[in-house]
């Protein structure tokens, strides 16, 4: 499989006519908006979620076509957010497993200050969480109920973290969770 991400410019017309078509054609369960509508998907661009220096918006080009669509947030404080959409025609099929790794690649490569990519996504995408586990991704947070869901209650939210030098070495550094003092108190 030839993977590649295009760099897009969410201030060119064709650009931006291709994300819109991306985003309101297909639909994602596990977003915050599952199946966007053209009125949000321009409201995010009025808002500057695409806009440069604070994201960077490329596709996913797969054996030459458009299959996908990376955002990437928060460039501006120095850890970044990823959010990954693939097109319903491709999900199950690698893809997702193959585009993390080359991010990563690229974000490392394009942002040398950049030290760890975060990424979140509900309890339930258990396809994502393998996805990121299997790229040495990191389990760092779990918030229960804090994920926005439409027509139900919200679902738990998952962060996961890659450090540089993980991702250099091939190795993953496990996070501490039991690191409360012995000693402490409930008291007041």
């Amino acid at each position: 499989m030839d993977l590649e991400l295009r760099p897009m410019d969410p201030t060119d017309e064709r650009d931006r006519a291709t994300i819109v078509a991306f985003l309101t054609t297909n639909r994602f369960p596990f977003h915050v908006t599952p199946e966007p509508t053209r009125e949000g998907v321009d409201r995010r661009f009025d808002d500057g979620d695409f806009a440069a220096p604070s994201h960077a918006v490329s596709g996913v080009v797969v054996d030459g076509a458009v299959v996908g669509l990376v955002v990437l947030d928060d460039l501006d404080d120095g850890e970044p957010l990823i959010d990954v959409r693939l097109a319903e025609a491709v999900r199950g099929r690698g893809i997702g497993t193959a585009l993390v790794r080359v991010l990563a690649d690229h974000v490392f490569a394009a942002f040398p200050d950049v030290e760890r990519i975060e990424a979140q996504t509900r309890d339930d995408n258990t396809a994502m969480r393998r996805v990121l586990v299997r790229n040495g991704w990191v389990k760092e947070a779990h918030y229960r109920r804090a994920w926005p869901v439409t027509g139900s209650g919200p679902r738990d939210s998952i962060g996961y973290g890659l450090l540089r030098e993980d991702h250099r070495s091939g190795t993953t550094t496990p996070v501490v969770w039991d690191d409360l003092p012995t000693d402490c108190s409930t008291g007041n």
